[in-house]
C-alpha cells in the first residue's frame, strides 16, 4: 500500500492518496492501480492529475470543514466514486455556514458540495483496496470527526497532530470530547502506529504519548 500526501489550499491541508497496484490479469496486459482519497481539500489540481489512470474506489472525509472538503466535487466527478462522511456532519457538505466557508471569506468563497453517498459510524469497517479501514469516531475538533485505521496507519484528520491537537473553538468543537478521543481511543492503539494528520508532518502514537504537551504526557 502506497500513501502519498498532497498539501492543498490556503490552509495547507493534507489530502492522502492511498493506492495499491495489482499485476496484469494476463501476460502482456496492463497493471491496475486502485486508490482511495482521504480529505480532498481546496485547489486540488495536483491531486486530480494524480488520479489519472487510477480506479478510485472512495473519498473518505475525516470531517467536513471547508479546507478538508473543498475539492470533493471535483474529485468525485473526475473519479466517479462515492463519498463517505459521519452522519453528524452530513449536512455540512451542503451548508457553507456549517462547514465554515461562510465565516472565512478572506480565505475562500462559500463552499458546498452534493451530499455524500454513505454514512460512517463508530466501529464500522470499510473494505477498500482489498484492506480493512476501521472507522473510529473521534469528536472534539468537530462533532462528526472520525479517524481511519488501516493496519498500522492512522489518518487522524484534525484530532491529533505532531506535538499538538485540534482546535476546539469552532462551532461544534468541545475540548472535553477531543481529549477523550485522544486519550481513550487513539492512545489505546499500538505505540508504533503511524499518524497521518490533517495538517503538518506525520508522527506516531508512541511519540505523541511521550511528548505531546497537550495530552498529559
Amino acid at each position: 500500500m502506497r500513501i502519498e500526501t498532497f498539501t492543498l489550499g490556503p490552509l495547507q491541508t493534507n489530502a492522502y492518496f492511498i493506492s495499491v497496484t495489482e499485476p496484469p490479469a494476463e501476460e502482456g496486459g496492463k497493471s491496475r492501480e486502485r486508490a482511495i482519497v482521504i480529505d480532498p481539500g481546496m485547489n486540488p489540481k495536483r491531486l486530480l492529475e494524480r488520479l489519472e489512470g487510477a480506479e478510485v474506489e472512495a473519498i473518505l472525509l475525516t470531517h467536513a470543514h471547508f479546507d478538508h472538503m473543498g475539492g470533493v466535487d471535483e474529485v468525485r466527478k473526475a473519479a466517479g466514486c462515492p463519498v463517505y462522511i459521519h452522519d453528524l456532519e452530513a449536512d455540512w457538505l451542503t451548508d457553507p455556514r456549517k462547514n465554515g466557508s461562510m465565516r472565512w471569506q478572506d480565505v475562500t468563497p462559500p463552499l458546498s458540495t452534493d451530499a455524500a453517498e454513505h454514512a460512517l459510524e463508530e466501529g464500522q469497517t470499510l473494505k477498500l483496496l482489498g484492506r480493512s479501514f476501521k472507522v473510529m469516531h473521534t469528536p472534539g475538533h468537530s462533532p462528526g470527526s472520525v479517524s481511519f485505521l488501516c493496519g498500522n496507519h492512522l489518518f487522524s484528520g484534525d484530532v491529533l497532530f505532531r506535538l499538538s491537537v485540534g482546535r476546539t473553538d469552532l462551532p461544534g468543537g468541545r475540548e472535553r470530547d477531543l481529549y477523550d478521543s485522544i486519550r481513550n481511543k487513539l492512545y489505546k492503539l499500538d505505540p508504533d502506529v503511524i499518524v497521518y494528520p490533517g495538517h503538518g508532518g506525520r508522527t506516531t502514537i508512541g511519540y505523541e504519548m511521550a511528548n505531546n504537551p497537550y495530552t498529559g504526557a
